[in-house]
């Protein structure tokens, strides 16, 4: 049994129960503490996190198409232990999945993910490119410990519009992640004329949108990634 919590902000602490599987980021792990002499080890993960090896032999080669690839390590637990894992001093988000609910993250932004999450990647959209080429990893909650942790640079922001039911409306290069269940991808929207190619485009020529009828969560950073289209005539 795995769970995860936020240590200052920055640190993602797991806590192991028994034996099981974790999931993280190569190389985020900063330190850990057990009885006895250490029971977990780690080791590199070639294709992906399915157990299936044709199965994550395709999503490798969809990671690498899409540029979500992702370089994981896989660490087995072997006992109980607490361990610690962090990414260059940027802030932890822990989120736990209900059975059957959806994280859609950047895979750039995934710290760790325990083994009762489905992992995958899609495509969201055609048309229009982001800095992210419009696909996104996906972790879809199979048991009662699935927890996945998500960095941000800086403090995150949390934006719902599951009582409310407005709408959202976010730039792709700020976004980490959304949650919910069912069909809840956004629609991209692009705002470009003919000022966009005399160079007096906004700077917010493309954005991510979920309606009313799309429950959703959507985290942000307070930080946009580099990178993207910029259309314009100099």
């Amino acid at each position: 049994m795995l769970t995860f919590e936020t240590i200052n902000e920055l640190t993602l602490k797991v806590t192991c129960t028994g034996n099981d599987v974790l999931f993280t980021k190569a190389g985020a792990f900063i330190a850990g503490e057990n009885a006895g002499g250490k029971n977990y080890r780690f080791e590199k993960v070639l294709f992906g996190p399915q157990s299936n090896l044709g199965q994550a032999v395709l999503n490798s080669l969809a990671r690498r198409v899409t540029k979500e690839n992702l370089p994981l390590m896989k660490v087995n637990l072997n006992g109980d232990s607490v361990t610690y894992y962090a990414n260059y001093g940027q802030h932890v988000v822990v989120y736990h999945l209900e059975p059957g609910e959806t994280i859609s993250v950047e895979s750039e932004n995934i710290l760790a993910f325990s083994q009762d999450c489905d992992y995958s990647v899609r495509f969201i959209g055609v048309g229009v490119l982001s800095q992210k080429e419009l696909a996104t990893s996906t972790l879809t909650g199979r048991g009662k410990d699935a927890y996945v942790a998500v960095l941000s640079d800086g403090n995150p922001i949390v934006l719902s519009n599951v009582y409310s039911r407005d709408t959202i409306a976010v730039d792709p290069d700020a976004v980490i992640c959304w949650i919910g269940n069912g069909h809840c991808d956004p629609q991209v929207t692009a705002d470009v004329s003919w000022k966009t190619f005399i160079g007096q485009a906004s700077g917010e020529s493309y954005q991510y949108e979920w309606h009313g009828n799309q429950p959703v969560t959507v985290i942000i950073q307070p930080s946009e990634r580099k990178g993207g289209i910029h259309v314009g005539i100099d």
